[in-house]
């Protein structure tokens, strides 16, 4: 794993036959596994020949599809001027807000609150149809 590649040669590489992606200044020849990709070979073909970490990262792969990166690993990336950042955290690092332990997401409490409001619903309609009842028939 002692090659270097610079963006400009990593770009060179960009077909379905001959494809690298960088991942975290990680070059990987990932040409034999685009038709293996489980979201396909577009997906591959889209961000190939480029930096692809926020792609990488974004979708949440698992810690299997990280370890079948390695034996596809080629080199690294050696940034030169005026190439782009890479715009995705490090594997394993959060974010600003998961850090600081206040960030728990809606998931839950909207989850509970929809529960909760479902069960005073049915039961003001249960309570209501119980009132009728008992009132009889009007005429």
């Amino acid at each position: 794993m002692s090659a270097e590649f610079t963006y400009q040669d990593v770009a060179e590489h960009n077909t379905k036959k001959d494809l690298y992606v960088v991942i975290h200044d990680k070059v990987y020849d990932i040409t034999k596994f685009v038709d293996e990709h489980p979201g396909g070979e577009e997906v591959l073909l889209d961000v190939g020949g480029q930096d692809s970490t926020e792609a990488f990262e974004d979708v949440g792969h698992s810690d299997e599809a990280r370890e079948a990166l390695e034996p596809l690993l080629v080199g690294t990336l050696k940034r030169q001027a005026g190439d782009p950042k890479p715009k995705a955290p490090l594997p394993g690092s959060l974010a600003p807000a998961a850090q600081t332990g206040t960030a728990t997401g809606l998931g839950v409490g909207l989850y509970a609150v929809l529960v909760l409001g479902g069960a005073a619903a049915f039961a003001a309609y249960q309570y209501l149809q119980a009132q009728q009842a008992a009132a009889g028939p009007s005429a």
